[in-house]
């Protein structure tokens, strides 16, 4: 399926947005700030986030200029959330260009995070409704813990629940609270606002899952990073979780939480296994169920152009190849 199928429909307002987002590193601000800005935005990305904001938001009849503010807003969170990780993991690549941090030094790149996460939640505020910034905090703290839980008591980890944590404090959070987000300026009914909400949460589990089978599936020169680099950091993800299950003996899976993640050529054998066994087809299938839920939450709304490209692109995540 093509991204155009979901993408067509919000095209100008997405360029509103982008519009939205170059605003926030303005004349007053420090140049190497609007630099860095430039940098983030040309790395490009599918701005699947500002476009699940206008698919709901557009359904519901939202006002335009808020919901553009908004969707600025969440995207700009979002990159933020990046630029630290980044940082964070060391990565040297991000959808195929250098990161921030491969130009400027860390205090400079973690400033430069911090700079994106003010004008973020500027930009909430300025929706000039108190419930959604009391959202974006929240969902901040959700990301910020998760982040430390995978610092400090994740690698590793072949756990279910520690995985379905992480996942949704790292994505499936920031999708909540955009489909959530984007219902509160359209409605007040607590029904629709509920099953937004969970059609965010459906779509976040399904897109990070994806995500981790893509680090085992993918090519090293699309994902900009080595093939099974999870596991080379230490963290266990679910086509990890799934061939430990099914192969419980296997010395690289009985090593693994006391360290042998940090032997390559263990890992390396590790990951071999897990691309060549049925982990990541089962995966897939789990990642296809959290879709199928997220479309049983589209069920009560009526038929138009939104919810169909929302129903294009619940689909859409698990069939993309990067």
């Amino acid at each position: 399926m093509s991204a155009v199928t979901f993408f067509s429909s919000v095209q100008e307002q997405l360029l509103l947005v982008e519009e939205r987002i170059r605003e926030q590193a303005g004349q007053e601000h420090h140049p190497d700030l609007r630099s860095a800005l430039e940098h983030l935005l040309a790395a490009g990305g599918k701005r699947i986030r500002p476009t699940v904001c206008l698919l709901v938001g557009n359904m519901l009849g939202a006002p335009e200029e808020k919901l553009i503010t908004l969707c600025a807003s969440v995207e700009i969170l979002h990159t933020a959330t990046l630029v630290h990780d980044d940082l964070i993991d060391g990565a040297l690549l991000r959808r195929g260009l250098p990161t921030l941090n491969t130009r400027w030094s860390p205090a400079a790149t973690v400033l430069t995070g911090d700079f994106l996460f003010a004008r973020a939640a500027k930009l909430s505020a300025e929706t000039d409704y108190l419930p959604l910034m009391k959202l974006f905090a929240e969902t901040l703290s959700i990301i910020v813990n998760g982040e430390l839980t995978q610092m400090f008591s994740a690698r590793g980890v072949i756990d279910r629940g520690n995985y379905y944590q992480r996942i949704h404090a790292k994505t499936a959070s920031l999708f909540e609270m955009t489909t959530l987000a984007s219902t509160m300026v359209a409605t007040e009914a607590e029904s629709t606002r509920r099953s937004m909400k969970e059609f965010g949460y459906e779509i976040g589990m399904a897109f990070q899952i994806v995500d981790d089978i893509l680090d085992f599936t993918g090519e090293e020169h699309t994902l900009g990073k080595p093939i099974g680099s999870d596991l080379l950091n230490g963290m266990v993800t679910l086509p990890a979780i799934y061939y430990a299950e099914s192969h419980p003996t296997d010395p690289d899976i009985i090593s693994l939480p006391t360290g042998s993640w940090m032997n390559t050529e263990s890992m390396s054998r590790l990951v071999e296994n897990i691309r060549s066994s049925d982990s990541i087809e089962k995966s897939f299938d789990e990642a296809a169920g959290h879709v199928t839920r997220a479309l049983g939450k589209l069920e009560n709304f009526e038929d138009c152009p939104e919810r169909e490209a929302l129903e294009n692109l619940s689909r859409y995540i698990v069939e993309r190849k990067l």
